[in-house]
Formats: C-alpha cells, structure tokens, sequence
C-alpha cells in the first residue's frame, strides 16, 4: 500500500517576491510592502527587515524606524492575484487535490501522482524549480504522511528550502518543538499548557488524554491526537472565491442621493457580514451602477489593508459613489463588491484609534447576535424609522 503523501507549499515574503520580480534593483536590499503613511500596516517584508524585529501587521510608523534604510512599496494588489492564481493553476495539473489555504500557500495531496511524477521528494524539488524558473518566485517545501505535519516541515525550511519527515521520524521531529508552534494553539491555550507544565509536543504526547479532555474538552482531544503526529483530515479541494457582492435592482428608477447612498451603505454592510462568516478580509472595494437607460459602470479602490469592517467596506464605497455626483441619469441597480479577497491574518488593517476598534467589536457582537437569532436584524440606527 502506497503511504500517503501531502504536500505544504508556502511562497515565500510573497508580496516582496513578487516586487522583486518586477524591481530587480532591489533585490538584495531590505524591502517593506505596506502603505507608508497614516496608520497602515506593514503587509509584507524581506527576511533582513525580519532580523530586525519587522513582521506582518506591525503599524508602518513602528517598522520604518527599526529599519529606516528599507524601500517602503506600495502594495499591487492585483499583480499579487494574478501569481496566485497562475501558481494555484500550475499545482492543480500535478494533482487535483489541492486545498488553497491563502493567496499564497496551498496543501497537495499528491499519493495518486506519484506513478506519474516520481516521490513526493522528486514532486516537490520540481515545484520549488518550476514557481522559480518559470515564474521568478522562492518557495519552501514541506513534506510528510498528513497537512499538520506538512506545514510544521514547510516552516522549518523557509526561507526558500524544502524540509520532508518520513514517517517514521515523526515523533523525533515533534518531540521538542515547543507546543505554541502546534496547529490551534494560540495565547490561550498555550497558557493553559503551560499552566499544566507542558511545554514540548514531546510532553503533551505523554500526558494521559483524560487528563486533557477533562481540562480543554474536545479541543484537548484533538491537541492529543496531533501530538502523537495524528491527523486524519483529508486535503479539502477548494477554490478561493475572487469577490463576494450584493446589489440592488430598485422597483423605480432612483435619482434620490440619500435613497442611493443609504442603499449603498446597507449593501456594504450585507457584504461586510458575509466576509465575516466565510473568513474573508478585502483588499479593495468595487461600487457598480446601472442607470435607466441600462448603461453601466464599475469603480474599483484599493484599501491601504485588507478589511472585514462594515464601516471600511461602506467609507469606501461612498467615496466611490460620491465621485459620480452629479449623477447623468437615474439609477435603475447599485452594488458592492469586496475584491482581492485574503485570509484575515494576512494583511488585515490594525487600527491604532481605540474607536475603531470598538467599532468592529459592536459588528462581531451583531454578528454573533443574528447568528443566535437568526429571526432578527442588527441594523445601522441610521436605517430606523419611527412608527407612524
């Protein structure tokens, strides 16, 4: 029986990389991606701005100082979607499991591939050679039996590397690495680990599961499980949604700006909810509008960072909308569109104003709210109207 073999592909400071390719007078010196101004954050950064402390998220008025030397570049969102999307398409002729787990990195089941393409070591070695010489971009390789292993083995050999554990090296490999690199260990549960005096994979292997489960229930169960190098998830065979939108087709045609802009600010919001329950962050923001005659337009703007926020999403396309004022005819349809879709993690806007952190936090409450009530609507105040 073939023994499985799953693949993690992370690229590697993709957002630089890809600026590199298209700059090459930069490589070699230290490069930040982010907006330089205001309270953006850095989205990416080169492995020598990362010896100096500098990581994605880190408030550019915070990173630019630790490294003042570095060429700051705006981001090219665009430019990013399109090696994604020719990276994604270039793993699915190796193998048609492939779970796309960001913009840049995927996890490959390739165990019905390897009569065709060799091991998964030879599979592997051409991928790193292929992403490098056909499309100028570094990736770092991992290898072994499940995906909780193949992403441990990808971290561990980047930057630019490729690291396999054979099977039977599994427990060896997990035995000290420290249990806040595991695979749903964030803050909190690695305090309670430690509280229980377990700092290693090693340790947590040995402690009685009970023991586990009775303090962190199921999910102590399944930190168990992996431990002993368990995971028997299957590579989910995705493909990452490039937009979500809502729009509106209007009963008559509309020349009322606040009937406009107040429908424009409830389509925000509904696309606003929906990156929330799928996960999503946008990095730009479309507005679309048919007018009577049936003629149409689109607007697109980028955000200085990826966002899930109803107030980002609907400040966004208001300026859109406003730069269309006066309006030349009625408006018959208006929609939103979030674009350039990204995992949250990856580039999301960290405000430094207290408020607008509240004001996300108000949104995750109404989320939480309508998914509990489903028969109810949480609703900006400024759609209420008083009963006659």
């Amino acid at each position: 029986m073939v023994s499985r073999a799953v693949l993690h592909v992370d690229m590697d400071a993709f957002f630089v990389s890809v600026e590199l390719r298209d700059r090459p007078e930069l490589v070699g010196k230290p490069v930040i991606v982010g907006f330089p101004g205001g309270r953006s954050v850095v989205l990416s950064a080169s492995y020598d701005c990362r010896a100096r402390g500098i990581h994605s998220a880190m408030p550019m008025s915070q990173a630019i100082p630790l490294m003042p030397e570095a060429t700051v570049v705006e981001p090219s969102h665009h430019k990013y979607a399109l090696a994604s999307e020719e990276i994604m398409s270039y793993f699915r002729t190796l193998t048609p499991l492939v779970e796309q787990v960001s913009v840049d990195e995927a996890f490959l089941d390739v165990t019905g591939s390897m009569r065709r393409l060799g091991g998964p070591v030879e599979i592997g070695r051409n991928i790193r050679n292929h992403i490098r010489d056909n499309m100028g971009l570094p990736a770092s390789v991992g290898i072994a039996k499940n995906k909780f292993i193949a992403k441990l083995a990808s971290t561990y050999a980047k930057p630019d590397g490729m690291a396999v554990i054979a099977p039977e090296r599994t427990g060896e490999f997990l035995e000290d690495l420290p249990v806040a690199k595991m695979w749903g260990v964030g803050k909190r549960t690695a305090q309670q680990l430690h509280a229980l005096g377990i700092e290693t994979v090693g340790q947590l292997s040995r402690e009685p599961e009970e023991r586990l489960v009775a303090r962190m229930g199921e999910h102590g169960r399944s930190l168990f499980l992996l431990s002993k190098g368990i995971d028997n998830r299957p590579v989910e065979v995705t493909r990452e949604e490039k937009s979500i939108s809502a729009e509106h087709t209007f009963a008559a045609d509309i020349s009322d700006l606040q009937i406009l802009e107040e429908e424009l600010l409830r389509l925000s919001h509904r696309v606003a909810r929906r990156l929330r329950d799928n996960g999503k962050a946008a990095g730009g923001v479309g507005l679309k509008i048919k007018y009577r005659d049936f003629t149409g337009l689109t607007r697109s703007k980028a955000l200085s960072a990826a966002s899930d926020s109803s107030a980002t999403i609907s400040e966004a396309a208001g300026l859109l909308f406003k730069k269309l004022i006066p309006l030349t005819q009625p408006v018959r349809l208006i929609g939103v569109r979030a674009e350039r879709l990204e995992d949250p993690d990856f580039g999301l806007q960290l405000s430094l104003d207290p408020k607008d952190e509240k004001v996300r936090e108000a949104e995750r409450v109404a989320d939480l709210i309508g998914q509990k009530f489903p028969q109810s609507m949480v609703t900006p105040a400024r759609f209420l109207r008083p009963r006659d």
